[in-house]
């Protein structure tokens, strides 16, 4: 069993055997076989991904072709509303009177 999470919207994930390119998440419908919800994503590493051999992927919230993707278990770093509502706070914070 594979557990994960959506990087969009942070739903809770599980596939009985591996994530095929076509799968989507039940609620929000994002693509779940992309660079965000891959174990080997790392907004630190050259192209944002610890494999050496992957080809580059400029879209990193869509489906690709990578050979080399696996679902990140658990919780992803933060989903995509998340990250838009933290910033969003911050921005009101900044003009606060």
């Amino acid at each position: 069993m594979r557990r994960g999470s959506c990087h969009h919207c942070g739903r809770p994930l599980e596939f009985e055997d591996k994530v095929f390119r076509k799968d989507t998440c039940p609620d929000c419908g994002s693509d779940v076989y992309c660079c965000l919800n891959c174990v080997n994503y790392d907004e630190s590493a050259h192209n944002q991904c610890r494999e050496s051999q992957a080809e580059k992927v400029t879209v990193k919230d869509r489906r690709n072709f990578c050979e080399y993707f696996g679902l990140r278990e658990g919780k992803t770093s933060g989903s995509a509303a998340q990250k838009a509502a933290e910033a969003r706070r911050k921005l009101d914070s900044l003009f606060k009177k």
